[in-house]
């Protein structure tokens, strides 16, 4: 099974902010960020664009298959 690696830790930690800002901004709770972050739990196509949005990247640039 393919599993989702993402980049959110490292674009927040770049931005200086916290897990519950990119929560409040995204409309999460910090415990749905802490388990994207760590890869346990894959994020529905409206929060990674949230996520890549809110961040001003392309969705591809945070988010990737790992084949």
């Amino acid at each position: 099974m393919e599993k989702v690696l993402n980049k959110v830790a490292e674009y927040r930690q770049k931005n200086e902010e916290t897990q519950e800002e990119l929560a409040a901004a995204v409309g999460v709770t910090r415990q749905t960020v802490i388990a994207i972050e760590r890869g346990n739990y894959t994020p529905s196509v409206r929060l990674a664009l949230k996520i890549a949005q809110h961040y001003s990247k392309k969705t591809d640039d945070i988010f990737s298959l790992d084949e």
